[in-house]
């Protein structure tokens, strides 16, 4: 019979970075035959550690050995979360809303976590709704659409102003798809769209399926829908101090350069 082995993830605080430290903490591992399967440094003076072992038992040892260890502090020490995954392969975590936890927040140079944590999300299956915020040209449209290609999934916009306006009213028998990511912008499906445009949004957005929806503020402003029918809201900023904001706005309207 197979061993079951699972992962957990370790991640201390470094007070005094002495010789031999790192060659302590993994000697230690080594002993009760825990591997680790990566090991980066997280948020400064932090490391984090990816480990794999087949007994939980030896875990919550190592937890208690580990206290001892001085110049270290161990700040997380669970079940690893997508969260956790993705501070150890970038090196950082995603800033992430104290207040509203369902908001993430991202600046331009943080774009290939932003597509890596959206690959993540575009993997799982049944319904999801995704906001993503930000001004004109900071790379929204991008990110989705790469999340996408890395998740192997296929998107499918309803409408758009990547390239050109886009606005669908009907869609192909071979876009009808569980892979598929159904990306709409909120300013031109609101504003801009027929009704028969309103009709398919709402058959979309129904499907138990991932839906992207660029400029969840005017949708939300504009529709029967409400922030918490969003899973997650997600902001792009070209840095931290940018505003988002839609002053240009106006209903039925709009001067917003959404290009």
């Amino acid at each position: 019979m197979s061993q079951e082995y699972f992962q957990w993830y370790m991640e201390y605080q470094i007070h005094k970075n002495r010789p031999g430290l790192l060659g302590d903490i993994s000697s230690i591992l080594g002993m009760m035959s825990i591997n680790i399967i990566t090991i980066n440094g997280v948020d400064n003076s932090k490391r984090g550690m990816l480990l794999l072992t087949n007994d939980q038992e030896k875990v919550n040892l190592l937890g208690k050995v580990l206290k001892d260890i001085d110049n270290i502090t161990i700040t997380a020490f669970r079940p690893p979360t997508l969260l956790d995954r993705l501070a150890i392969r970038h090196g950082k975590y995603i800033d992430r809303d104290l207040c509203d936890k369902k908001t993430f927040r991202f600046v331009r140079d943080e774009i290939g976590l932003l597509v890596d944590f959206l690959s993540e999300l575009f993997k799982r299956e049944g319904h999801q709704m995704i906001g993503i915020r930000g001004m004109p040209r900071v790379g929204k449209t991008e990110s989705v659409v790469a999340g996408s290609v890395s998740a192997n999934k296929r998107w499918t916009f309803i409408s758009s102003t990547l390239l050109r306006q886009t606005v669908r009213n009907q869609l192909a028998e071979d876009e009808l798809s569980m892979d598929n990511i159904y990306i709409i912008d909120g300013i031109v499906s609101t504003l801009r769209a027929t009704e028969k445009h309103r009709e398919l949004i709402r058959d979309v957005l129904r499907m138990p399926v991932t839906k992207v929806i660029e400029h969840p503020d005017i949708f939300v402003r504009e529709t029967e829908f409400e922030y918490e029918d969003f899973d997650y809201i997600i902001e792009l900023r070209n840095d931290v101090n940018e505003e988002i904001n839609y002053d240009l706005i106006q209903t039925g309207f709009s001067s917003f350069d959404i290009s």
